[in-house]
């Protein structure tokens, strides 16, 4: 018996997605290839399900560009509830430490610049780092400890924005790899009283930005969905742009190199070509030439 062909459509582009709190981010892309009938998508950038915010999902061809958006700059809006540390250093887990202590607004506000730059971080147990091709949180769950290795992370900037007794809000800037749950974990350490992150939000991922964000409801009911998706190339925004002619665009395609003219090229450095501004293919000029690493099967 033959195998029933699919009658999924070919999508291509981008959507920067404004997550919910309680959907896994597997969950949105699922709901959002649903509600498009797309052939092919993932997601640049998980967030817990207890985080909202902005996900970026990439259908058919600009699945490609997925790690340039992954390798971007994040941002984010987070709150702290001092006095428990949790196995998960947020709401959804149970408590290991506690401490009757409360930091005052000061006492933050002095510590945060040792947190900000390039810095030593410690992953949190349930995190979706791979061990022994395992996933942390598959092991913690299981109730083992799991062996992670501090790393050094990037944090651009972190600032005190909103302080009680109990709980402290901040925005940070960051760089890949970093964990929100981890600075939280960290903090209630070195102040003493311990603390765990109880609401996230993401408010930048690369090139999109909350301003760039729809909402499940506005693309599923409020039909919104043609207004939504972004063109492939919005995930090579932060990459330079080299327009190429035709006959460079079809060599390209090929897998050809072609030699870069002109004072406006660039020297060297991963670029993306495009021609009659539709992507063509991304790769690194090395003394003049640009060879292809992706090309993207869309028509010009």
């Amino acid at each position: 018996m033959s195998k029933k062909k699919s009658d999924r459509v070919v999508v291509d582009g981008w959507l920067a997605l404004d997550k919910p709190v309680g959907l896994t981010s597997t969950q949105a892309v699922s709901r959002l290839k649903r509600i498009y009938n797309a052939q092919k998508a993932g997601h640049a950038g998980t967030l817990d399900p207890l985080a909202s915010g902005i996900l970026p999902v990439a259908f058919g061809e600009a699945t490609k560009t997925v790690p340039f958006v992954q390798d971007g700059e994040k941002a984010y809006r987070f709150t702290v509830h001092w006095g428990v540390e949790t196995d998960t250093d947020d709401a959804d887990g149970r408590g290991v430490r506690e401490s009757a202590l409360r930091p005052e607004r000061a006492a933050i506000e002095v510590l945060l610049p040792q947190f900000v730059g390039e810095i030593l971080q410690t992953p949190p147990q349930f995190s979706a780092i791979k061990i022994a091709g395992e996933r942390a949180y598959d092991i913690a769950r299981e109730g083992e400890l799991v062996d992670l290795k501090p790393r050094v992370v990037k944090i651009r900037s972190l600032t005190l924005i909103d302080a009680s007794r109990d709980e402290a809000t901040f925005v940070m800037e960051c760089g890949k790899g970093a964990y929100v749950r981890a600075i939280a974990r960290d903090l209630g350490r070195v102040l003493g009283c311990f603390g765990h992150v109880t609401a996230l939000r993401r408010t930048r991922v690369g090139p999109f930005v909350e301003d760039d964000a729809f909402t499940l409801d506005e693309i599923e009911n409020q039909n919104m969905a043609a207004e939504a998706l972004l063109s492939v190339e919005a995930g090579l925004a932060e990459l330079p742009c080299v327009v190429v002619d035709r006959d460079m665009a079809a060599r390209l395609r090929r897998g050809g190199s072609v030699i870069l003219r002109g004072r406006d090229a660039p020297h060297e450095g991963i670029v993306y070509a495009a021609c009659g501004g539709v992507p063509v293919a991304f790769g690194e000029i090395v003394q003049g030439a640009l060879a292809p690493a992706r090309v993207f099967n869309l028509p010009f």
